[in-house]
């Protein structure tokens, strides 16, 4: 099994997040915002990685830095467990349909971070999340992950499907991206033989 395992502690949040990516999409989320919460838990059950996240943050300040520092551990987690990164699919892309709403999801855990986000959404809050942080947490996770992300939101209306569509089509690339091949033999996905740098 291809297990993660970090602890982040700052004066701002003190996390814990594990990850198994050879999971069955088991969670374990706490992070004290509700709808984070909910998406982590998309993209557990969705990606098939198990995932242990519990988060105490600085929500009498605000949501950034418990938004910000959990897509930033849960990164590093995935990192820890795919090692070498050999033999894995290395490319994954997704579109992701939510009644309304149509989301495209495509990246590569290149080891080159990189964020291209053509989506947005026309209401401050989901639940008691500040909708602006969705972008940053998808920038934070494809740094310490080294993933070149691009999302794209198609269409759509309703800003619950908007966000729960990427989110879901992002599991699912995941899910792609990090699965072993065994056509490939444990060899490292790249003519450099090395991912990044």
């Amino acid at each position: 099994m291809r297990k993660g395992r970090i602890e982040r502690k700052t004066a701002e949040t003190a996390i814990e997040v594990e990850v198994n990516l050879d999971g069955t999409g088991n969670y374990d989320i706490s992070t004290g915002i509700g709808f984070l919460d909910h998406m982590v838990e998309q993209f557990s059950k969705h990606s098939l990685i198990d995932v242990t996240m519990k988060v105490q943050g600085d929500l009498h300040v605000d949501q950034h830095h418990t938004t910000e520092d959990s897509a930033l551990a849960l990164g590093q987690a995935i990192v820890d467990a795919l090692g070498d990164k050999g033999g894995i699919g290395r490319y994954g892309s997704a579109y992701s349909p939510m009644d309304e709403t149509l989301a495209r999801v495509a990246l590569d855990i290149s080891g080159r971070p990189y964020l291209v986000w053509r989506a947005g959404f026309t209401q401050e809050k989901l639940g008691e999340w500040d909708t602006e942080l969705i972008e940053h947490w998808f920038h934070s996770v494809a740094q310490t992950a080294g993933l070149t992300l691009h999302i794209e939101l198609l269409y759509g209306t309703n800003n619950h499907h908007i966000c729960e569509a990427i989110y879901k089509g992002f599991a699912r690339a995941m899910r792609a991206a990090v699965e072993l091949d065994p056509r490939k033999g444990g060899a490292v996905p790249s003519t450099k033989g090395q991912l990044g740098g």
